[in-house]
């Protein structure tokens, strides 16, 4: 087959594995299947609810309400020397990737700087942090799959302005499944 006709007839089997891996089965009380679809989203840059997540200036665009639960995804607006203390997920996966500035990553151990265009992913189970190194602020499109996590950073933001309350921040992570290391 050349080039030309394998794009073409492997173009409709991509579309499809996409499309169906948006459609998911939901069970009801009387054992019959519902099938579900998500519905297509255009997300602009300007769009998004915008919550201070301990410093951590997130805009919200992609929930899990609009995904099926499959992806959150945000975008962290964050002043230099802000970041995450070390954690584990043990519900979801994270991407991280830089659009302007540099962010100090470190995974598994392995410490690297992420400047624009450079992403990282951090599975559940692996410890890791972030922090804005530079002298400028870093913008950085965060994913967690699947989505829930959102519901965390939504009560963290509704916590008084200020030096945050460790105990407290770690009970509502914990909530998630998120514990510090």
């Amino acid at each position: 087959m050349d080039r030309q006709n394998f794009i073409k007839t492997s173009g409709a089997g991509i579309s499809y594995a996409l499309f169906s891996g948006f459609i998911y089965c939901k069970k009801q009380d009387d054992d019959t299947m519902l099938l579900t679809n998500s519905e297509p989203k255009v997300i602009r840059d300007a769009d998004g609810d915008v919550f201070d997540v301990i410093g951590d200036i997130q805009t919200h665009k992609l929930l899990g309400t609009e995904t099926n639960n499959q992806i959150f995804e945000w975008v962290d607006n964050v002043e230099p020397g802000v970041g995450i203390p070390p954690h584990v997920h043990t519900k979801e996966d994270e991407i991280f990737r830089v659009v302007e500035g540099e962010v100090e990553i470190i995974i598994d151990g392995e410490t690297i700087v992420l400047k624009t265009g450079d992403i990282a992913f951090a599975p559940k189970g692996v410890p890791h942090t972030w922090k804005v190194v530079g002298t400028e602020k870093a913008k950085m499109i965060t994913s967690a799959l699947p989505a829930g996590i959102e519901l965390m950073f939504i009560e963290l933001a509704e916590l008084p302005l200020g030096p945050p309350d460790f105990e407290k921040v770690a009970e509502i992570c914990a909530k998630q499944g998120i514990t510090f290391v």
